[in-house]
């Protein structure tokens, strides 16, 4: 087998791999409600306050 062969079905497994990553995190991400997102951002809010930052 050719090495270009082998280097471009490697860089298509990646390819195809990268996107299934993103496509779970983003599936992850979408399942959050309103909510819950809320809460956590009050909890970071609250955490940064705390740890003192300039920025909060």
């Amino acid at each position: 087998m050719n090495w270009w062969k082998v280097l471009g079905l490697a860089g298509l497994a990646g390819v195809a791999a990268t996107g299934a990553v993103i496509v779970r995190s983003e599936r992850r991400r979408r399942a959050y409600t309103p909510e819950e997102i809320r809460r956590r951002l009050h909890e970071r809010l609250a955490e940064a306050g705390t740890r003192g930052d300039p920025e909060a």
